[in-house]
């Protein structure tokens, strides 16, 4: 494949390829660099660039708070120990910059010994093939993400002619000449318009341009949420947004099936004519099965709620700020 690089080889002086400064900065850059621990939309405490527990190199905890330099080394040592061998034995022969994008291929899917693309890649097929091969990796929950249709396109601009694109994603800017909030992550307009309306769903106002996001709406919802306070609309800051939005979808959804105004056993009293037949006399006849629902439903909205503490923390803060601070603790 064309490129302007010397040739490199999966082994060097003895050593493994690793990944080179460019590769983790473009990395960085995509993932986003979080100095102090915050759950990801799963729920898993995480830090540095996207690592929680499962990367065998740190164990994020509440509270923790690790230097930029600590970022560093611990994706170093995670790409060594968990992804470099296998974009290795993946790419046997591959360049600096064709290495750094299967890394960063691997790191955000897991898939680079599947991959078709790679497979295409080793036999030296034509770049439009590699390019339509990896381009087909842009999915997230079954839908077409924007950041991963850019993902895959700067990947094969580094794979293709070692060009890094956005490497200084992660360089610090605390706010813009605008007072817009700066995205430490690559979003898209229509990303950015779901983000200034879960804001605002949520009681943050994300200010009239709708270009961003008010960097002192940015600081009160990361004021709030337990994270670091800076302004910049970062991976730590969309996942907490997203839990956010996640929590209050379920909830609703625990006091409707609980019984709430919306639905529930309560209206299941008044149920219409498509109803299965019998279903009415059933609960009419047995009437110890709506308080054991009820429990049910109480049991469910108490899981959500010790599931989802982090939000829940967030709406206590102002009233309940020892309460609030000791959920974010745990």
């Amino acid at each position: 494949m064309a490129s302007g690089h010397p040739s490199g080889n999966t082994i060097a002086r003895g050593r493994p390829m690793q990944t080179s400064e460019q590769g983790r900065a473009f990395l960085e850059g995509h993932e986003g660099v979080a100095l102090r621990a915050y759950r990801c939309p799963a729920g898993k405490w995480t830090i540095g660039a996207g690592l929680t527990a499962a990367s065998g190199v740190v164990v994020p905890k509440a509270g923790m708070v690790i230097t930029r330099t600590e970022a560093n080394r611990l994706l170093a040592l995670a790409l060594m120990r968990n992804y470099e061998p296998a974009v290795g034995a993946a790419m046997p022969g591959a360049k600096q910059h064709e290495f750094d994008a299967g890394v960063s291929f691997h790191f955000n899917t897991g898939a680079i010994g599947r991959a078709t693309w790679v497979k295409r890649w080793r036999v030296k097929a034509p770049v439009s093939e590699i390019r339509a091969a990896l381009g087909e990796w842009r999915k997230g929950g079954g839908k077409v993400l924007p950041g991963l249709v850019l993902r895959r396109a700067e990947e094969f601009e580094m794979l293709a002619y070692g060009r890094y694109a956005g490497i200084d994603r992660v360089a610090t800017v605390p706010v813009r000449a605008d007072g817009l909030a700066r995205f430490a992550v690559p979003v898209s307009e229509a990303e950015i318009a779901e983000i200034r309306k879960g804001f605002a769903s949520l009681g943050f106002d994300p200010g009239t341009n709708a270009h961003g996001v008010l960097a002192t709406t940015a600081r009160e919802f990361q004021r709030r949420y337990g994270l670091t306070v800076d302004g910049i609309i970062g991976r730590a800051t969309l996942s907490a947004l997203q839990r956010a939005l996640d929590a209050r979808v379920k909830v609703q959804a625990g006091v409707v099936g609980a019984g709430g105004s919306a639905g529930g056993v309560t209206a299941a009293r008044e149920l219409p004519e498509a109803a299965p037949a019998g279903l009415a006399d059933a609960l009419s006849a047995a009437p110890w099965i709506e308080p054991i629902i009820l429990g049910l439903g109480a049991i469910w909205l108490a899981w959500l709620a010790w599931t989802y503490r982090d939000a829940l923390a967030a709406r206590l803060d102002r009233r309940f700020p020892r309460i609030a601070a000791k959920l974010r603790s745990i």
